[in-house]
């Protein structure tokens, strides 16, 4: 599958009564994905098999698993802990991914946008708007990025030579998000896009697409409504990491180039 065109066959279909009636009490994305895995229309498509998540890879795509951290080592690196999130890298942009459980017959994406709001203007100090995308509304954010001295240090050269020299004096850059949210059969999935696909149609296209194709996985057990579903990390990988506590070569798990990141 190539990422980043349009298909005919996604398009939104005009639904019968019977079709309506068949439906799930919770809202979906139309024109395809995101899917839910007991689907049986699933796309067969290569994917990373995270647990509750099963993520879209091919050629420019990079993953990093997201940690929340409870150990660190000598270097201050997160070392274990849970995993809370997937990030996909595509050039210059990238996209967090996060599922977590719903209610069976309402979703939770318009407390949550709300909620985001306030997140936003009240603690973070930015600016947000209400849009409509391609899954319904959606939130696009400003947020005052720091620019403190260790962060600039630590930005390659090129990247850093880009920022003004106004910019850096004021000691932050406003960084634009955007927050897209579907909520599923008992789950909700939400992402959340920084870098240059957030303005550029082409870019965000690319992910768009990539979007549609995640499986969430929501199992049967019960579990109360935003609580985040299980992700564990695929089997080779998870190999991999074993034999690394046995090699000290650093030897890295996935072929192409997924990390281990922090949440903070």
């Amino acid at each position: 599958m190539a990422f980043g065109r349009r298909r005919q066959e996604e398009k939104p279909a005009e639904k019968s009564a019977e079709t309506a009636a068949e439906a799930p009490e919770t809202g979906k994305a139309t024109g395809g994905g995101p899917w839910d895995a007991a689907e049986d229309t699933v796309p067969e498509l290569e994917r990373l098999d995270f647990g509750a998540l099963q993520v879209p890879i091919g050629p420019g795509i990079e993953v990093q698993v997201n940690l929340e951290p409870s150990e660190f080592d000598a270097e201050g690196n997160p070392v274990n802990g849970r995993i809370v999130a997937i990030t996909v890298i595509a050039g210059e942009s990238s996209m967090q991914l996060q599922a977590l459980a719903a209610p069976k017959r309402s979703g939770i994406w318009d407390e949550l946008r709300q909620e985001l709001a306030e997140e936003v203007t009240q603690n973070a100090q930015g600016e947000v708007q209400e849009a409509d995308g391609p899954f319904g509304a959606e939130l696009h954010a400003m947020i005052p990025a720091p620019l403190t001295p260790e962060i600039l240090e630590q930005m390659p050269e090129e990247m850093r030579e880009q920022i003004p020299q106004e910019i850096i004096e004021q000691g932050y850059a406003w960084q634009p998000l955007r927050f897209v949210g579907v909520d599923g059969p008992r789950w909700f999935l939400r992402a959340v896009v920084t870098g240059a696909a957030v303005q550029d149609e082409e870019q965000w296209q690319f992910l768009e697409d990539l979007f549609r194709q995640v499986v969430v996985v929501r199992g049967d057990q019960p579990m109360p409504p935003r609580e985040l579903l299980e992700l564990t990390l695929p089997a080779e990988a998870q190999q991999a990491f074993d034999q690394q506590e046995e090699d000290e070569d650093g030897f890295d798990p996935f072929e192409r180039g997924p990390e281990i990141s922090e949440v903070r």
